[in-house]
């Protein structure tokens, strides 16, 4: 499989981490609003250190199944977000997206506008059949990305997730390829 990535839309370059990200990361990563609903987090600098270290040294390898990618506001060339496509059955051709957005950028568009390029390159470059996502049932701005795509919800798990010491539900989204190619984008 080739990359399939850095991929550019009318605001943002979705492109592979760098070390001088580090400061716009850990932005995100430690506002407790912003991981509140997250199973991480909130992030302390060494924390945040060590997780861009795992990325860069994964970014070494290819094919990967997991590739995450920086979501860079490119009028100001700043890292806003992450956004990640994860295979989970190669065989069956299934991948799950998750994402996160510096609590300055909610409400702009800006995780629509990335998400929706990932998952177009998830069925027509990448050649997936099914797409999912999950997230906390209290997390409406994530869910309201899924259905601005076009995803579904197709189920709703009861205490699935032992998040920061209690067990919390979770919604499942998902889209399949014809949908998404039969749908305008």
């Amino acid at each position: 499989m080739n990359r399939w990535f850095p991929l550019e839309t009318e605001r943002l370059l979705l492109r592979e981490f760098r070390a001088a990200d580090e400061p716009d990361i850990h932005a995100y990563a430690c506002d407790p609003e912003v991981v509140r609903l997250m199973i991480w987090g909130p992030n302390t600098p060494e924390m945040t250190r060590t997780y861009l270290e795992g990325v860069l040294e994964a970014q070494q390898r290819w094919p990967r199944p997991e590739v995450g990618l920086a979501v860079e506001l490119t009028s100001e060339r700043r890292v806003i977000g992450s956004i990640g496509l994860r295979i989970k059955d190669a065989r069956n051709r299934t991948a799950d997206i998750g994402y996160i957005l510096n609590r300055t950028y909610w409400g702009q568009g800006y995780m629509v506008e990335a998400a929706r390029a990932v998952l177009d390159a998830a069925f027509r470059a990448v050649g997936l059949h099914r797409v999912w996502a999950t997230c906390d049932p209290r997390n409406r701005a994530s869910y309201r990305v899924m259905e601005k795509l076009g995803m579904r919800r197709e189920a709703h798990f009861r205490k699935d997730v032992m998040e920061k010491g209690e067990w919390r539900d979770s919604y499942l989204y998902a889209i399949l390829s014809e949908e998404w190619r039969s749908s305008e984008r």
